[in-house]
């Protein structure tokens, strides 16, 4: 059984050339882990559609950070909020339908918009009015960014964030990132998600959470990973 599963999306997990995983929420469940007195910690790689089958199954104890949504809690415990996130949108490079939001996305026609199985911001897309015909549903990341560099979709939906560490890390790419506002959809807050039976060891990590969120060690790793003080601030203490 593995202690953690994550998804390859930077910056919140990744590898890095020498094959290292790393990101903020690797990184936050090791010191977590670790402080909850876990010394070795294992990880599986997965698909983001496999993060709570494979709680329920038994593949991991834990998964990199989640939207808690009504849904998920049926299946799943979660710990307290890590990080809070706006949504962004992946575009072609000077944005040629000028997309906004999800709205825009759902009014400018023949808009194919781009998403990861079982993500929040399907949900969103539908919420907001895209028809489910020019939705194009993927596995990965990097499989959704691929479909609006090659014209498949003209947008990819997720956290602003992921697309941050995404560009950062693929450079000359000719994508851009477009913050979905306040206005339309306000920030997220997401967890580390939990077997709803390993409630002793839940606790745990969110006992060492509450003592180690928003401190000089979590800011400046943070930091790191592109965050700032005001995104960190969300979820200190």
């Amino acid at each position: 059984m593995a202690d953690f599963a994550y998804l390859i999306e930077p910056p919140f997990n990744y590898r890095q050339p020498d094959g290292t995983v790393t990101g903020c929420d690797v990184e936050l469940a090791r010191t977590v882990l670790a402080m909850a007195g876990v010394r070795d910690v294992v990880m599986a790689e997965t698909e983001f559609a496999q993060l709570l089958p494979g709680l329920d199954d038994g593949r991991w104890r834990m998964t990199t950070g989640l939207f808690c949504t009504e849904e998920r809690r049926r299946f799943a415990a979660f710990s307290r909020p890590i990080w809070a996130l706006p949504d962004g949108l992946l575009v072609r490079q000077g944005n040629p339908m000028r997309l906004t939001g999800y709205g825009s996305a759902a009014q400018v026609e023949g808009c194919v918009l781009a998403v990861i199985r079982d993500q929040f911001q399907h949900r969103s897309a539908i919420g907001f009015g895209v028809p489910e015909q020019r939705i194009l549903i993927f596995e990965t990341y990097a499989d959704a960014a691929a479909a609006v560099l090659d014209g498949r979709a003209d947008a990819y939906a997720s956290v602003a964030r992921a697309h941050g560490g995404y560009l950062e890390q693929n450079r000359g790419l000719p994508l851009e990132a477009v913050l979905v506002g306040r206005d339309e959809k306000e920030p997220a807050f997401g967890s580390f998600a939990f077997r709803k039976s390993d409630a002793i060891f839940r606790q745990a990590v969110d006992d060492a959470l509450l003592a180690y969120l928003g401190s000089g060690e979590h800011r400046a790793m943070m930091k790191t990973f592109g965050f700032d003080d005001a995104e960190i601030d969300l979820v200190a203490g």
